[in-house]
């Protein structure tokens, strides 16, 4: 196609001849990176389908959140380089912002960690069921059981009303911290602390 590389903003038209039977085809316009060709309802007008293999050339959503480039080594969260923050941003300031779309303002950020620390304490359940994981089994596959199980120990927590989306976000920031910093305590052979003691030890090491 001769387009890799190059600025496809130069793109205006773009239309697929099927059987003799040319259809316009909607351009997606990037804000960064390169602009689409929708074929979203190319199956219901011709019965046909798309072959991507891997989809290494489909975007299958629109995120204003999140910019991937991999080829060029390229992760941006709402235009933030992942190396900026990396290095200037706690972990909470770039929760803010992937939730609220900027960074936080100092008396935001306290609000958030007031609100954070609050709920960092664990149900005794979610601790037996920590436990009952062999010390050597992956970090990621307990840690997604446990995410999974917090809404069965916080049903308030669960719906679709702005302020359960809120308890939700708070809660899953609050105890994802919490059962992180037991999950390397317990595989360390250390005993469990209190939330906050244990995500600072967590944190400095």
């Amino acid at each position: 196609m001769g387009f890799e590389g190059e600025n496809m903003a130069q793109v205006v038209d773009a239309r697929l001849t099927i059987d003799g039977v040319t259809r316009e085809l909607p351009l997606e316009r990037a804000t960064i990176g390169n602009d689409g060709v929708s074929v979203a309802t190319l199956l219901r007008d011709t019965g046909l389908v798309t072959v991507d293999p891997g989809f290494m050339n489909t975007a299958s959503c629109e995120s204003s959140i999140t910019y991937i480039d991999g080829d060029e080594g390229i992760l941006r969260y709402r235009g933030y380089p992942i190396e900026q923050l990396a290095e200037s941003s706690t972990f909470l300031e770039v929760a803010y912002l992937l939730i609220h779309g900027e960074l936080p303002s100092e008396d935001q950020l306290t609000a958030l960690n007031n609100r954070v620390s609050r709920h960092m304490h664990v149900h005794e359940g979610i601790k037996a069921f920590l436990g009952a994981f062999p010390r050597d089994a992956h970090p990621m596959a307990v840690l997604s059981g446990a995410i999974s199980a917090l809404s069965t120990f916080y049903p308030e927590s669960v719906g679709r009303s702005p302020e359960q989306i809120e308890l939700a976000t708070v809660l899953l920031l609050a105890k994802t911290a919490t059962v992180i910093a037991y999950l390397q305590r317990r595989a360390s052979g250390e005993s469990s602390s209190s939330p906050a003691a244990a995500v600072t030890t967590s944190t400095s090491s």
